[in-house]
């Protein structure tokens, strides 16, 4: 599977309009096992700045190809890059206030307790 990943690999992007596969070169596929070595699963803000400019490169060329190979095959997945635009606060729903947790635990604390506690 490693040597599989090697000379077939290929970069997912999660984009807002889908997952897109990306065809590399020999040496972009050995940086990017370099990239992956410990996730599969990336996002965008994570990596330094030279892997962010190196995966905005790889994205702007035209290099999308079908994960379905020639002969059938799935091609080998090296790791995937989570490019999504961070949510903003209006599409975040509304929280509920937080009360102290000393008020959640003064119900269950003994009477004399709830009395230092109160004054």
């Amino acid at each position: 599977m490693l040597l599989e990943k090697m000379f077939a690999g290929v970069l997912r992007v999660l984009t807002p309009l889908g997952p897109r596969y990306i065809k590399l070169s020999l040496a972009q596929r050995i940086y990017l096992f370099w990239i992956f070595r410990h996730f599969q699963v990336l996002p965008l803000q994570v990596l330094t700045p030279g892997q962010r400019r190196f995966m905005d490169v790889l994205c702007v060329e035209p290099r999308f190809v079908s994960l379905t190979q020639e002969n059938g095959v799935e091609a080998p997945i090296l790791g995937t890059l989570e490019r999504r635009p961070p949510l903003e606060a209006k599409d975040l729903p509304p929280r509920r206030p937080s009360s102290g947790i000393s008020d959640a635990v003064a119900r269950f604390a003994p009477a004399p307790y709830n009395a230092q506690r109160r004054s």
